[in-house]
């Protein structure tokens, strides 16, 4: 008999830890909006702020789109997000205000040549570690969320996403105050439209990194985390830099080096989903004895449209129940997949794995206990032949 809910394994229980790091990060951002506020008139700022979230649902929903193979914990990519809008923010700033004063002082600048100079040199240093540290606290203490570079890459655009937003603040509450409308509007299509992908883009690179420390050990571990630090405020600098002095030539220049990142990236995900296929494919068959696993399911789980399509044949016939144990399943089944590789790269120790696999398995046949049958199809399900409309094409299924 079960001791507690199966769902645990995929549940998301906020700790203590997670509620205190999010009342931190909270205070830090309205600390950071504070200063917008008096940098500004009140109008103003809720306007910029207005305009600086608007995008952000749109956004998220796009980063979003690529973590539905294996979702990850719902409370990591909040605190991911809030790390980036408000601790990030609020101390990059406060450092990049400290280095620009030092330039001008020291180097006897002009204010615009100063900030040229931080922007290019200084800010890419000081902005990239501060988003990268919710990174290296994720490699840290939560490793075992980091499964492949998906996942780097979905947690470093939560935190570049937040960071641009609250950025985005104030750069719409300056261009407001010193070019008026005309001024915001330039401003808000450079960076709100044209480059609302620059910052996660940025610390994509140091995501890349930490996902495939996460998957080694040794030194080389290091070795990942620093190319991937490096990669991230070189492309962050460039990009600075070529805004900075290369004109609307630069910008040009710009916006084709992020666009191949970005295609560079994508490719990286498609290639990380076909290799989260292969483990399912090969670590689920055998347990086809415990009757949790058939080759209906292997082949349902290999394609996020024949997924789509069991969900869909779940809600038809199962409404809500049906259509949330089918997600459990489709979870569950991708995580076992995944627990397996950890196990063979040895990171997770026998018993940890064990436990895991239990509470998979249980949560599995909870699933499959609330999958919808329909009466017609019930003998044909009981001899193992997959319902209509579960998973078409897949080995047994009627044709």
């Amino acid at each position: 008999m079960a001791t507690r809910d199966p769902r645990w394994v995929l549940k998301d229980r906020p700790s203590f830890a997670l509620i205190i790091g999010l009342v931190l990060t909270g205070i830090c951002a309205l600390v950071s909006f504070s200063f917008d506020v008096f940098n500004g008139a009140p109008v103003q700022f809720f306007i910029a702020l207005a305009l600086a979230l608007a995008p952000v649902p749109l956004l998220l929903a796009a980063v979003l789109a690529l973590d539905r193979m294996e979702p990850e914990p719902r409370s990591n990519l909040i605190f991911a997000f809030a790390w980036g809008a408000g601790v990030a923010v609020l101390v990059a700033g406060v450092i990049n205000s400290l280095n620009l004063h030092y330039i001008i002082d020291t180097a006897q600048l002009s204010e615009a040549s100063a900030r040229n100079i931080a922007a290019t040199f200084g800010a890419p240093v000081v902005e990239e570690t501060m988003k990268g540290l919710v990174l290296l606290g994720l490699l840290r203490f939560r490793r075992a969320e980091l499964d492949g570079p998906t996942d780097g890459v979905i947690y470093a655009s939560m935190v570049g996403l937040g960071f641009a937003m609250s950025e985005n603040v104030s750069y719409y509450l300056g261009a407001l105050s010193t070019s008026g409308v005309k001024g915001l509007a330039v401003t808000v299509v450079l960076r709100g439209i044209l480059s609302p992908l620059a910052h996660p883009l940025f610390t994509s690179m140091i995501g890349v990194g930490v996902a495939y420390a996460a998957q080694r050990s040794g030194p080389e571990r290091v070795s990942y985390v620093l190319a991937g630090w490096s990669g991230a405020m070189i492309l962050h600098g460039l990009w600075n830099g070529l805004a900075s002095y290369g004109g609307f030539p630069g910008l040009v220049v710009a916006y084709l080096v992020l666009l191949v990142v970005l295609v560079v990236l994508i490719g990286v995900v498609f290639k990380d989903r076909r290799r989260i296929v292969a483990l399912i494919q090969r670590y689920l068959p055998p347990y086809e004895p415990t009757k949790l696993v058939t080759q209906a399911d292997v082949y349902m789980l290999s394609a996020f449209s024949r997924r789509r399509q069991a969900r869909q044949w779940a809600r038809a016939y199962g409404g809500k129940r049906g259509v949330r144990a089918m997600r459990d399943y489709q979870l569950a089944a991708t995580e076992l997949g995944l627990l397996h590789e950890r196990a063979a790269r040895h990171m997770v120790d026998e018993h940890d794995f064990h436990e895991e696999q239990r509470a998979l398995l249980e949560c599995m046949s909870t699933a499959r206990a609330d999958f919808p049958v329909p009466s017609m199809h019930t003998r044909s399900v009981a001899r193992g032949s997959p319902p209509p409309g579960y998973a078409p094409g897949a080995p047994g299924a009627p044709g």
